[in-house]
């Protein structure tokens, strides 16, 4: 007897084809599954000593049209021009200088960063603001300023042109102001002249300080800088200072420093916080917030007062004056609010869509969130900003 090999029908074809796409996507998604996130080591964390500083210094802006200090009601703008004028060699009488009304003078206040590793020559740019009431810096020049530090040394001179990003007129007692007009900013208005020491080169280990205090994050650190350089590289010495040894030539330390910043770190799960703003309303929840199943109920209580006028019209042959009193009517109004069963929620967009089912304007979630919080159904710590 002869055994006839029917071919599959369509159906079966299809059926066959749709088992092997998903075989094949199964073992995709296990070979080639999503790398957990990472971030670069330069981006969660710094090292210690290598900081920015401020800078400040008291300077006089010149050449204003008409718009300077009232020296009459400023007298450190008259004091300030009067010690740089004697700096140049001019001494004027005291009496002379209480007569003097500068209108093109201004005092100010000049502030820059000085950042780390800034050498002598190199610029930066300066902010400049009035410390009087000239009504406005537009057009001047300040004058050769030393800025200081907060150990009193002077580590920059600023002086140039300035540039005021506003515009104003008044005409017949009207005022119109686009933007500040007391404040300006010079580019490359200061040049540096002293470098501050840093104490990077110094020592046998540097230390890595992280953005945000995290025990976790400090652990997987020190354990990749100890995968990638070898047992003992790194030490996490609490949940925010690595410290991790370094080779003591000046080359090789800045190289080993560029390579480890650009390490990826795996992003440890935050813990779970809700950012509440009384002032504006405003409410950020992060992504490790999950809600525990629970019911509200939530009312409003509206108050409504109405003054009705009430005339009375006195007997003519009384001889009385018509009265017109008010009478107040006071009308309070509970509307009961409907008990909502909230789910459990273990995802973020889950609590948000249970959050907007209450139909609570921000303001009210503000009390809702501090309620829930109270019973135990929100698993997250509420910040009040």
């Amino acid at each position: 007897m002869k055994t006839q090999n029917h071919a599959p029908s369509g159906t079966g074809q299809q059926q066959l084809l749709k088992s092997l796409v998903l075989v094949c996507l199964t073992l995709f998604s296990l070979f080639f599954s999503a790398p957990a996130l990472a971030a670069r080591l330069k981006e969660i964390a710094s090292i210690e000593g290598v900081r920015s500083n401020q800078l400040s210094g008291f300077g006089l802006i010149v050449g204003l049209d008409g718009t300077g200090d009232q020296t009459t009601q400023m007298p450190y703008t008259t004091q300030g021009l009067s010690n740089y004028l004697r700096q140049l060699g001019m001494t004027l009488p005291v009496a002379q200088l209480s007569q003097l009304q500068m209108k093109n003078v201004a005092a100010v206040l000049v502030t820059a960063q000085l950042p780390a590793f800034a050498r002598p020559g190199q610029t930066l740019d300066i902010n400049v603001s009035s410390v009087g009431n000239a009504k406005s810096l537009k057009g001047g020049t300040l004058i050769a300023t030393p800025l200081k530090g907060v150990d009193g040394e002077v580590y920059a001179m600023a002086q140039g042109n300035l540039i005021v990003a506003g515009a104003g007129a008044s005409a017949g007692g009207s005022k119109v102001t686009v933007n500040h007009l007391s404040v300006g900013r010079i580019p490359d208005g200061a040049q540096v002249e002293r470098a501050v020491p840093t104490a990077i080169l110094e020592g046998s280990s540097i230390s890595l300080s992280l953005n945000a205090s995290d025990f976790q994050t400090a652990r997987k650190v020190a354990q990749t800088l100890n995968t990638k350089y070898g047992p003992g590289t790194a030490i996490a010495l609490d949940g925010r200072t690595v410290q991790v040894l370094a080779p003591a030539a000046p080359n090789e330390r800045i190289g080993f420093i560029a390579e480890m910043e650009e390490l990826p770190i795996e992003s440890s799960i935050q813990s779970a916080k809700v950012i509440i703003n009384s002032r504006t309303g405003s409410i950020v929840l992060n992504q490790a917030v999950t809600l525990n199943a629970c019911a509200i109920a939530h009312g409003n209580l509206s108050i409504s007062i109405s003054s009705n006028p009430q005339v009375s019209q006195p007997n003519a042959l009384s001889g009385g004056q018509t009265v017109v009193t008010d009478k107040p009517t006071i009308d309070i109004k509970a509307e009961p609010g409907k008990l909502i069963q909230l789910p459990a929620a273990a995802q973020l967009a889950d609590v948000v869509k249970a959050l907007n089912s209450l139909g609570a304007t921000p303001q009210d979630l503000l009390a809702i969130l501090q309620a829930i919080k109270s019973a135990g159904a929100l698993n997250a710590e509420l910040e009040v900003i």
